[in-house]
């Protein structure tokens, strides 16, 4: 017979069990020297498919980066323009130093009496520039030789603005003959000048735009005036020895007809520093090598590298 007190310990362990029961098998904490009860069938299954099954790892995902340009305010500058390819001739480079050597003596006549060296150099800067422009119109179509001695009559009577409109116009062709249709030119001289007078004060225009509104100026002579009167470089000056030489040198995209023409074609290509250089430079070499008829050929550094020397 239990005593009152192992009766009620007896009824508290079995309340306990009772619990346990209850909470299952897996309920209760491990350890404390208790083996872990075994998995039902279905999950054995399931736990060893997992041991068994290859691990998937997550891929790590790649950052696409994009680099966009920036806009001038950004990046603080303005952007260059995309450079387009100009065309230029085959050997040109070549040809210009071979011809810089032929013309380094500076003995053809342009180099004594061209535009540079027809004025009065004493003379004020407004009657400087008047003498050049001057010079210029009397040159077209006519040898250098014939403008300078023409200028020196003219320079002799005191050449200014004032004392060519004082001249008779029979008087004024008489000093200029014999160049070339020196009867337009007295015309046009007298016109000019009259204009001068009355628009520029007796000067000569700063531009290429009104010197070439003068009657008998035109584009070579604008050009020519801008760099020697107002040492400005304007453009290309191109005669009949500019526009033959370009084109036999093939300095042309296409062949063309007319000094005008040429220029332009020129521009295109023809770095601007060289600019000034070459009217001098290929008026020399067309008066001395490069002829209109008959061309020394022979005698030219450029004879294997022309293409119009081929053909001769």
């Amino acid at each position: 017979m239990c005593s009152p007190q192992e009766s009620g310990m007896n009824s508290l362990s079995a309340r306990m069990l009772t619990r346990n029961r209850s909470l299952g098998p897996r309920a209760g904490p491990r350890g404390c020297g208790e083996e872990p009860a075994p998995p039902r069938r279905g999950e054995a299954a399931a736990e060893a498919r997992k041991s068994h099954s290859p691990v998937k790892r997550r891929r790590k995902a790649q950052r696409l980066c994009v680099a966009y340009e920036g806009s001038d305010s950004e990046k603080g500058e303005k952007a260059e323009p995309l450079k387009v390819p100009v065309w230029e001739p085959q050997d040109w480079q070549q040809q210009l130093v071979n011809i810089r050597a032929m013309r380094s003596e500076k003995d053809a006549p342009v180099d004594h009496l061209g535009v540079e060296h027809c004025y009065d150099s004493s003379a004020p800067p407004k009657v400087r520039r008047y003498q050049v422009l001057l010079s210029l119109m009397l040159s077209s179509q006519t040898k250098d030789q014939v403008t300078a001695g023409a200028m020196q009559r003219l320079r002799a009577q005191g050449l200014t603005v004032d004392s060519i409109l004082q001249t008779d116009d029979a008087t004024l062709g008489k000093l200029i003959y014999p160049v070339g249709f020196w009867r337009s030119k007295v015309k046009y001289i007298k016109q000019t000048s009259t204009i001068l007078q009355q628009r520029y004060g007796g000067d000569i225009p700063a531009s290429v735009a009104e010197l070439v509104a003068l009657p008998g100026v035109g584009p070579k002579m604008a050009h020519l005036a801008m760099a020697v009167a107002w040492g400005t470089v304007s453009g290309i000056a191109v005669d009949t020895h500019v526009h033959r030489i370009a084109n036999r040198l093939r300095w042309t995209k296409k062949a063309t007809k007319s000094p005008e023409e040429t220029r332009a074609a020129l521009e295109e290509w023809l770095p601007r520093e060289l600019w000034h250089e070459i009217n001098g430079l290929l008026v020399g070499f067309g008066q001395q090598t490069c002829l209109p008829v008959r061309p020394r050929c022979q005698a030219c550094l450029n004879q294997a590298l022309c293409p119009a020397a081929q053909g001769l």
